[in-house]
């Protein structure tokens, strides 16, 4: 019989659970599927006598990580701690230095130091691979890296946070406001520790940096993605959007310009009738398109303990098959960082603001973005009951250098009372 590829876990919550569950469960299918014995031999986590709901007797444990990374019974670490930096690090690292194939589900680990870990691993001649690091159960690495792999990637686009797309369709089903929706989620244990991952955009921007550097064969730059979360989003603009026939999603954009390698995770507003606007609560979406393939939408659960489990099994059953793939698609040594393109290509851009309610103050608003070169498409005053008047405008394609040179100037307008919400509507 071949040899079995022997597995050491490092983390056991929810992910590393379901890993476990999978390997037990479906034994006979695994090893009929990969030509060889999936099994664990070591495994460890914070805590040793936790009920996780499974049989983990069977296996030797480590109260250290990078103790459990360098046994001599471990082919393949599988890394599920968490964490940029820490053990999760340290772990990985020491695994690659011993020779072992890493699996991960860390994005922000690899959004931080995936470059060096990569060449790391081109050195030991090891393979580190990450399906569960983007959009859970969606297997869009995979695509990119081979189903795509003929294709020159001119625009990667999503929806990878399901926290924040809950929050949105939420506000949008309901006509809750944000903070009584953001509590909601927070019951409902949908948010991480530090809410400002979701929210905020981070754990998305992580998400999205991973894909361009395969798409368009760049070293990873996390800190060149343009971060906008959805803390500013009212009801008010759900509704405002709704009558436009859009929705409101946190969504990702990467595509490469003239000018360099552009990457955006911000609320966009998006036709209600596409894929991404039909988009509901917690699932993910990732849309791809390719000079030969055109546009290809992938749509599935972005995480939870089966979808995030089956995507690390998908990366442990290819490397038992023997298939090797560099970690962005490409050899890492060959990548370059790419010149940073914020905010590059025009698009139009929603704009909400209250004016007091003053003759002339339309005037001003119109005579600043005019000054900027940007042209209205549509205006629209609400009716109101107060000294300040709601105000909604519409502008044709601009480019965001442009938009904030209008807002700056709009902030010293005596009759601009609020500090206007301005949310780029993306063709989709």
């Amino acid at each position: 019989m071949t040899d079995p590829l022997r597995l050491g876990i490092a983390g056991l919550g929810t992910v590393g659970t379901g890993v476990v569950k999978i390997v037990r469960q479906k034994a006979s299918l695994l090893a009929a599927r990969a030509g060889r014995p999936i099994t664990i031999s070591a495994i460890s986590a914070r805590t040793r006598d936790k009920d996780r709901g499974v049989t983990l007797s069977d296996y030797a444990w480590e109260d250290d990580p990078v103790a459990l990374a360098t046994r001599d019974d471990v082919d393949v670490f599988v890394e599920l701690m968490g964490g940029s930096d820490g053990p999760a690090k340290a772990a990985t690292e020491a695994a690659i230095a011993a020779g072992k194939d890493v699996v991960t589900a860390n994005k922000a680990m690899l959004a931080h130091h995936g470059q060096a870990l990569a060449i790391a691993a081109e050195n030991a001649g090891r393979v580190l691979r990450f399906e569960a690091a983007v959009a859970g159960g969606i297997p869009v690495i995979k695509a990119l890296t081979e189903g795509l792999a003929g294709n020159e990637i001119t625009r990667v686009m999503g929806v990878m946070n399901g926290t924040c797309n809950y929050i949105l369709t939420r506000m949008q089903s309901a006509g809750l406001p944000y903070d009584t929706v953001f509590d909601e989620a927070a019951q409902l244990g949908y948010l991480e520790a530090d809410p400002t991952l979701d929210v905020g955009g981070i754990d998305a921007g992580h998400k999205l940096s991973l894909l361009a550097s395969i798409a368009f064969g760049t070293q990873v730059d996390f800190d060149a993605v343009d971060l906008e979360g959805i803390e500013k989003v009212t009801i008010a603009d759900i509704r405002h959007a709704a009558d436009m026939d859009y929705r409101i999603k946190l969504l990702g954009v990467a595509r490469m310009t003239g000018r360099g390698l552009e990457q955006r995770m911000s609320p966009c507003l998006v036709p209600a009738d596409s894929p991404l606007g039909q988009l509901e609560g917690g699932t993910n979406m990732v849309v791809l398109e390719g000079d030969m393939v055109e546009q290809i939408v992938l749509r599935g659960p972005g995480a939870g303990e089966g979808p995030t489990a089956s995507a690390v099994m998908a990366d442990v059953m290819d490397i038992a098959r023997g298939c090797r793939v560099s970690t962005f698609g490409q050899p890492a040594k060959g990548l370059q960082k790419a010149q940073s393109a914020l905010g590059a290509t025009p698009a139009p851009y929603y704009l909400r603001m209250a004016l007091e309610d003053k003759p002339g103050a339309l005037a001003k608003v119109a005579a600043v973005l005019g000054e900027a070169g940007i042209s209205i498409d549509r205006m629209r005053q609400y009716r109101h009951d107060d000294t300040t008047a709601p105000v909604l405008i519409v502008t044709h394609k601009t480019t965001r250098s442009a938009l904030d040179a209008a807002l700056d100037a709009m902030s010293r307008l005596d009759v601009v009372a609020t500090e206007p919400v301005a949310l780029r509507i993306e063709t989709v």
